[in-house]
């Protein structure tokens, strides 16, 4: 199996010549073994909305078009984990430590993170699937868009570690009536609807790269200060995913980008740069709001930037802007860091507070008492 051409990925432009040719053995018989004609002619199962009555293949793992998909599948598989392996309830001294302002911000910070979470899940990596440029990305964008569910469940474990009912039912409310939230992740569902896949691709990779990131500052706030450790160690889990989930759509985006002819090329590099300038103009305003009472504004705007630059690189663009406007508090970026106070390794472990039992085998002896 080859790697699907640029006329193949899109939907509609199969051949329908060789579609009919492969239909000319009826459904039904169990001695038809598929020749090269049936092969090349079959679509993945995302592809059969278009085209009812086509033979359709299963993904074939043992047949890698792209060494890069099975790398990142690989290291999604790896890095797997579950909030409900992340002792939260250490951090309830340290919760009912903070002020109100405190505990009410970090409530509203991760209702906002769930609220983006849910929509790439549920539509910025399913939305990807249909012009993969290959049936193993098809299936990685699925892995991807469960570990988008997985964080915002995690963000939920919190709230029911630490909050009341009210102050959960509270943030919620607040979410959906918040202006400057509801735009941002509305202006991200509308590219998801672009005609062209390498927008959504774009889309896809600002949210992943950059749009949570205001809303990651303030847990690693706290744990730089020796606060709220356990939650910034489930943080650091999520952050860890997000690089893989910006770095592989921004690499489909490249490989996509390099079929394109020079105005096209243009164009999108053009939308990309208006897409960030309108996502950080948001990021601003929404980090503003949200951060009111705090003194770190400055801080969260050149975090912002920081990750705007990883996002661009990600797509393969160059940084938009300077180390000057870009300079972290040494602080956020050491909790940032996968060895801040935990033992991790950002790429293949979990972190030393990720509780996993293991099993062992026992023998006569151990049940000697």
């Amino acid at each position: 199996m080859t790697e699907l051409s640029p006329t193949e990925l899109a939907p509609t432009a199969l051949d329908p010549t060789a579609l009919r040719s492969s239909l000319d053995k009826p459904f039904g018989t169990n001695r038809i073994i598929a020749d090269d004609a049936m092969m090349a002619a079959s679509i993945t199962p995302a592809q059969y909305r278009y085209h009812h009555g086509s033979r359709v293949r299963p993904v074939n793992w043992n047949n890698i078009i792209d060494d890069k998909d099975l790398d990142v599948w690989n290291r999604l598989i790896a890095n797997f984990w579950l909030p409900e392996k992340v002792p939260l309830s250490n951090d309830i001294p340290s919760w009912r430590s903070l002020t109100d302002l405190e505990r009410k911000t970090t409530t509203r910070v991760f209702t906002g993170l769930t609220l983006l979470d849910t929509s790439q899940a549920t539509i910025g990596e399913l939305c990807q699937i249909e012009h993969a440029r290959t049936e193993h990305e098809q299936a990685i964008y699925t892995n991807i868009a469960f570990m988008q569910s997985i964080h915002a469940r995690s963000y939920s474990s919190i709230f029911s570690t630490l909050c009341s009912s009210e102050d959960i039912d509270e943030a919620y409310r607040w979410a959906v009536g918040n202006d400057v939230l509801q735009q941002r992740v509305t202006t991200v569902l509308c590219e998801y609807e672009s005609e062209d896949p390498l927008k959504r691709k774009i889309a896809a990779t600002m949210l992943s790269s950059l749009l949570l990131y205001a809303g990651f500052y303030l847990p690693l706030y706290f744990a730089s200060r020796g606060k709220m450790m356990n939650t910034a160690d489930m943080i650091r889990l999520i952050l860890r995913d997000k690089a893989i989930h910006g770095y592989y759509s921004g690499y489909k985006f490249q490989r996509g980008l390099e079929l394109r002819s020079e105005r096209d090329q243009k164009n999108l590099e053009k939308f990309t740069m208006n897409l960030l300038d309108t996502l950080y103009d948001l990021e601003v305003e929404y980090s503003g709001q949200i951060y009111e009472g705090f003194d770190f504004h400055d801080d969260v705007f050149d975090f912002v930037r920081y990750n705007a630059n990883k996002a661009l690189m990600n797509l393969g663009y160059p940084a938009k802007y300077s180390e000057e406007e870009t300079h972290v508090s040494p602080e956020i970026l050491a909790a940032l860091s996968p060895a801040a106070d935990e033992n991790h390794d950002f790429f293949s472990g979990s972190g030393s507070s990720y509780i996993m039992g293991k099993s062992v085998e026992t023998d006569d002896d151990d049940w000697d008492f």
